[in-house]
Order: structure tokens, then sequence, then C-alpha cells
């Protein structure tokens, strides 16, 4: 699987919550000002290109379903990122946050909780 450049994966998360759309639904989702059409189309067309979703014709247009996953996307990249940034371990990684202050020990327990009862979110 192929890392996505941050504009395709804006693109792709717009598509993974839409789960099948028209590139005119996709630039409807972007905050003002939103881009130009041609290029959410030329995004599109690279996600299409690197198999991450499949085109279905509509009439004079297309019609864009994701096929790769999401959760399947953020597994992937998140193992890369653990492994490259902190030495392949989440307890790391979940520490930096903690002492970076960008996790709270609330959320924290939140998260033991989850794992405990085996939930995934």
């Amino acid at each position: 699987m192929e890392k996505l450049t941050m504009q395709e994966e804006e693109v792709m998360l717009y598509i993974w919550n839409l789960k099948e759309c028209f590139v005119k639904d996709i630039l409807a989702k972007y905050p003002e000002p939103k881009p130009p059409y041609t290029t959410v189309a030329s995004v599109v067309k690279n996600l299409e290109r690197k198999h991450y979703v499949k085109p279905k014709r509509v009439g004079n247009t297309y019609r864009y379903t994701p096929l790769v996953p999401e959760s399947e996307y953020k597994r992937t990249f998140m193992s890369g990122f653990v492994r490259n940034y902190f030495a392949n371990s989440y307890k790391e990684m979940v520490s930096f946050f903690a002492r970076d202050q960008k996790i709270s020990a609330n959320e924290l327990k939140d998260i033991i909780d989850m794992i405990e009862k085996g939930e995934e979110k």
C-alpha cells in the first residue's frame, strides 16, 4: 500500500466518510475557501491510480467508492510511524504525548477502559 500525500489523505477522509461520492460531493465537504474542482478531480485520479478508490461511470461522470478501508490504512501507516519515531513502542508514543500534555490522565483512563473491555473506537 502506497503512502498518501497530505492532500490525498484529506480527500480520502472525505471519501471514507461519504462511502460513495462524486467529485462535487467531496468538494462540498471542504471549508471555504474551497480548492478548485480540477484540483480535487486530479487528487481523486491519483487515488484511483494508487488503487485507493474505484470509479463507476454514471452518465458523463464517475462515482467513486473506497477500495482500501480506513482502518486498514491507519493500521498500516501508524505501525510504521510508531516503528520509525518511537522505537516500535506504543508505550513510548503514549508517554511522549502525555509528557507533552497532548493527552490527559482522563483520556488515558478511557483508553485503558477501552482496552480492558476489548472495545474499538
